[in-house]
Order: C-alpha cells, then structure tokens, then sequence
C-alpha cells in the first residue's frame, strides 16, 4: 500500500508497506527496522515481539541506565528520559500483539509513551507524528510475504 507520494527528503517517511516490506523514503527493506525522523534507518535486530525485553526498547529509545550502582534501586535512582523521545512505536507485523507491563511500564514511568500495533498502523502513526514535529521512534517488523 502507497502510503506518501512525496516525503520530505530530510526527514525518514514511510512510503509504502506490503507483504514482506516496508519502503521508507523510497527504499524497501525486507528486514525489521528501527528509525526516527532524521538519522539512519538501521536494521533492527528483533524479528518477533516475543523477543523484546525492557532493555531492547530502552536501548531503542536511547535511554541510559543512570546509575551503575545495584543498590541505586533503594535511592529511586533510575533511567530518566534525557533523549526528548515522547512516543516509542512498535510495529508487531501483520496484527496487533500486546507487549506485557513489565517490559514497557519502566518507560511509561520516565515520560516516554509505548504503543505496540500492527505494522501498518505503525506506519501511518509515525507518519503522522512525525509530520506533527513530535520526537517519535519507530521500530518495524514487516508483514509476513504471503504464500
């Protein structure tokens, strides 16, 4: 599905998405990506979301541990968000699949929403937000190629 005619070419636009690809600034990748709407587009290394654990997604939003200290816990010392990222989008593939509290509350705690939703509407909310200025990341896995 044609997404955008025409996308800015300083910002990552998706373009288009289909069975097995998704196409950002007129380029199609066959592999999960990740992205924000200036910087590279990277691969991303999570194939499925049964593989996403609270450190991939902070390590996605580039947020950092600040303390190094195992007993900071005690002091309510934590990761904060020093990245500006309002919104983290998780594009699950073909349907919608919940992430658990555990792996996404310690973000929703530092200010930094989580959305986990199909590819496809993944595709067109970043696109959106994006549009609207707002500090969005977006991680992709494409729809499944049909057979």
């Amino acid at each position: 599905m044609l997404l955008q005619k025409e996308s800015n070419p300083g910002l990552n636009t998706i373009t288009a998405y289909g069975a097995g690809y998704v196409e950002i600034n007129g380029q199609a990748y066959r592999h999960p990506v990740r992205m924000g709407p200036d910087g590279p587009v990277e691969q991303w290394m999570v194939d499925d979301v049964t593989q996403l654990t609270y450190a991939a997604l902070r390590e996605l939003a580039g947020v950092e541990d600040t303390s190094s200290d195992p007993m900071a816990f005690l002091d309510n010392v934590g990761p904060t968000n020093t990245t500006g990222i309002e919104v983290l989008l998780i594009g699950t593939g073909d349907t919608h699949k919940l992430l658990s509290q555990s792996v996404i509350g310690p973000l929703l705690r530092i200010g930094i929403g989580v959305e986990a939703m199909s590819t496809q509407a993944a595709a067109r909310t970043y696109n959106i937000l994006m549009s609207e200025g707002r500090r969005v990341v977006v991680a992709l896995i494409p729809p499944q190629e049909q057979e």
